[in-house]
């Protein structure tokens, strides 16, 4: 007999949207909301980009507009102009790009995973610790059957990247054909990159052992302000692997494949561009240039119809139109450079007001780190207390989101911090 439904297990809310949903119903007047990894003005208001209202403008003019299905990869302009902003300009003759739009970055995600468990049959998915809360729920639910194991990333006691219990665990521990999540840029929830030179090592790392790099993208242009500096690491992984002496520039007589069978990244465009509500997104499947590229994605074209038939419209409209217009371009990466200035104002207005008190300590990892998101180094009962006593809102891991500061409040913050320590 198949169980009842009153039998279902009650599962947790999930902790990102359950702090929004409980600093809404918070009714205390300072009540400050440092969860949503969501961008804020100064007036901690939600802010379309200029870029994006032009846009629009540019959309609502066009008679011929129509709301009709698109293809089931989603909009081809769109994806070529998605590809070119994460990948650059690459060596199409030394490897191929299959690209599939999503729903957002979670959807590309999803779908990667979905992909790579039924076709590549990795043993183990590698994600860092900490990640992303909901990297281990799409690979628990898209690919059960792949064992998730996590690599050091970050070192608490120094507050920096553990490069060495990362690259030293992945040499020791990851097989052939195992895949390694990577943060694109501005690792999410530490702030905490790894430098060009670690970069390049493990890449050689990847290179040796034929793993299968999969690039998680969601702050491209957003964390520096830069969209090249933060495609950087993308773009040598995929030179490195397929471009200089990868399985692509072996002939079939010179003996057994080098390298790994391909590489993917997954590209939201929330946050950079502000479009959190469209969903936009894309899949970009790396392959080397002998492999044929109509079995793969015809596979993705499937797991796509299934889950979704297709892409939504709206918004990747508005990411074509502000990437092919250099006007609209330029725009939008002023509109980069306003959002992620902001940012790192807020984290050294917000170590000054910490620093300027004789018993708080160092702060200084506040500045140190990049994106929307500081790792602060507070415990799980100091969160809780500032909850409670100071109806200050972030996760219980420690990760405050930089965007909900502003003038008027990093003094309160300040303050509500040092109550804690």
């Amino acid at each position: 007999m198949p169980a009842p439904l009153a039998a279902i297990p009650t599962l947790p809310r999930d902790e990102a949207f359950a702090i929004t949903a409980d600093f809404l119903a918070d009714t205390h007047p300072r009540k400050v909301s440092l969860g949503a990894g969501v961008y804020r003005d100064e007036n901690l208001k939600p802010w379309v980009l200029p870029s994006v209202q032009a846009a629009k403008r540019v959309l609502n003019d066009l008679p011929s507009l129509d709301h009709e299905y698109l293809p089931i990869q989603g909009s081809e302009p769109f994806l070529s102009a998605a590809r070119q902003l994460i990948l650059g300009e690459y060596d199409a003759s030394q490897s191929h790009v299959v690209s599939v739009q999503t729903i957002s970055g979670t959807g590309a995600n999803h779908l990667g995973a979905a992909f790579l468990a039924e076709q590549l049959k990795p043993r183990h998915v590698f994600i860092s610790d900490p990640t992303w809360s909901n990297h281990h729920l799409v690979w628990e639910v898209a690919a059960p059957r792949v064992i998730r194991r996590t690599y050091p990333y970050y070192a608490s006691s120094t507050r920096s990247l553990d490069f060495e219990g990362m690259a030293t665990t992945l040499e020791r521990d990851a097989e052939e054909g195992d895949v390694v999540l990577l943060h694109a840029c501005a690792h999410n929830p530490t702030g905490v990159d790894p430098t060009r030179e670690q970069w390049k090592s493990l890449a050689q790392v990847f290179k040796r052992k034929k793993l299968f790099a999969f690039f998680d993208s969601a702050y491209q242009g957003f964390a520096t302000g830069d969209v090249d500096a933060d495609a950087w690491a993308i773009r040598y992984f995929q030179k490195e692997l397929f471009d200089r002496g990868g399985v692509s520039s072996r002939r079939p007589q010179e003996g057994p494949q080098e390298g790994p069978q391909g590489m993917c990244v997954a590209q939201s465009f929330a946050k950079n561009f502000g479009l959190y509500g469209e969903r936009v997104g894309a899949l970009h499947l790396v392959l080397p240039a002998r492999t044929q590229t109509a079995g793969p994605q015809s596979q993705l074209l499937r797991l796509v119809r299934a889950e979704m038939s297709n892409a939504p419209l709206f918004g990747c409209r508005i990411v074509h139109t502000i990437l092919s217009d250099p006007d609209l371009r330029a725009m939008w990466e002023r509109d980069l450079r306003t959002m992620s200035g902001r940012i790192k104002r807020m984290r050294s207005r917000l170590r000054q007001e910490l620093e300027s008190h004789p018993r708080a300590g160092d702060w200084s990892h506040l500045e140190f780190q990049v994106g929307m998101f500081s790792f602060t180094g507070l415990t799980r009962e100091q969160v809780v207390r500032l909850r409670d006593v100071h109806h200050v809102y972030l996760m219980l891991n420690g990760r405050a989101s930089m965007s909900g500061i502003n003038d008027e409040n990093v003094k309160y913050i300040a303050n509500a911090i040092l109550d804690t320590l």
